[in-house]
């Protein structure tokens, strides 16, 4: 052991970590060489699993250089838990890979805290994972971070493009600034392009840049969940990579485009601070950011008051931002 530490991988400290892990997640099967969920079924008919996968890209390096670490892991979980909400289904548990230079026990607590907190928020379960100390994989202080997440729903119940239909309501949850999306753009605009650094502040943000960028991806499951299962929603977007236009195109079927009135919501200060810095246009904007929407949900007519009333009620901020319009697929903005 002692050889091995030498060699830059402290296992102890790895035992020491997992302890920690225990205590925080209040679950004491952490370490065995599986992860166990006991999988009760019997309100399912035809349960289908649902899993996603996802990373938290290089937002990460903010983390590092900023030396706040305490958010990252909400946002790890986000990533995955909202995915699978989308496809209607409730998650179930998680499981965690943080891949790192050096083993600091203090921040891999810090890490790992902000894992719990959005496995919480998720009303989901953590079950297992893996720390992976590579003193030659990553420089000091440097770590990487995947997550993966594992849902259920009947599978009558799951979200499909053929469910929708000309004249659904758009509704849009307001996100919690970037979330985890356009890092590398943001990264270059400000600190590439431009001689910004963590502790300045934008022109329209109340935070300096550090904690205005690692603002944790908000998720959605508690609030959204249960109009998923009073079958009041239709379709589920999570807007992410690809920014507001690729995503909704995901869940449009054949005859049917989403119209968007641009003048329905209010896009964050950290979002047009960085357009007039970067000199961005409109389309890099929608290709690239949520521009203020973390989810878009389409809903009928006769129900978006009802499922607006209920989101709210539940502590969202929800706009209502278009509809489902004939068309072959496509995502229109309007800026009128």
């Amino acid at each position: 052991m002692d050889a091995y530490k030498k060699a830059g991988v402290d296992i102890e400290a790895g035992y020491k970590l997992v302890d920690e892990i225990k205590s925080l997640s209040k679950n004491n099967a952490l370490g065995s060489f599986g992860g166990l969920f006991p999988l009760a079924l019997g309100k399912y008919k035809n349960p289908v699993l649902v899993s996603g996968t996802d990373g938290v890209g290089t937002k990460l390096l903010i983390a590092t250089q900023s030396g706040i670490h305490n958010t990252i892991g909400i946002d790890l979980v986000a990533m995955c838990v909202n995915d699978i909400l989308a496809q209607g289904a409730k998650p179930l548990f998680f499981l965690d890979y943080l891949g790192i230079g050096h083993l600091d026990q203090a921040q891999a607590k810090e890490i790992l805290t902000g894992v719990v907190a959005g496995v919480d928020q998720a009303d989901a379960k953590l079950v297992g994972g893996e720390t992976a100390e590579m003193p030659d994989m990553y420089d000091h202080g440097h770590y990487d971070m995947a997550g993966f997440a594992v849902g259920i729903a009947d599978a009558d119940d799951l979200l499909k493009p053929e469910s929708l239909k000309k004249g659904d309501v758009l509704l849009g949850l307001a996100s919690n600034g970037l979330h985890s999306n356009g890092f590398s753009l943001v990264r270059d605009i400000l600190f590439k392009q431009n001689d910004y650094q963590l502790s300045d502040r934008l022109p329209g943000c109340e935070l300096d840049i550090a904690h205005e960028l690692l603002r944790p991806t908000k998720i959605y499951v508690k609030s959204v969940l249960p109009l998923v299962e009073q079958k009041l929603i239709q379709g589920i977007a999570h807007i992410t990579g690809g920014g507001l236009i690729e995503n909704v195109a995901r869940i449009l079927p054949a005859g049917l485009s989403a119209e968007f009135h641009l003048n329905s919501w209010q896009i964050p200060a950290v979002m047009t601070d960085l357009q007039s810095i970067g000199h961005l246009s409109l389309a890099d904007m929608e290709n690239t950011f949520n521009l203020g929407l973390g989810m878009v949900l389409a809903v009928r007519q006769e129900d978006a008051a009802k499922v607006k009333s209920a989101l709210e009620n539940a502590g969202e901020t929800v706009y209502q931002v278009g509809q489902l319009i004939a068309g072959d697929k496509k995502v229109i903005i309007r800026e009128d």
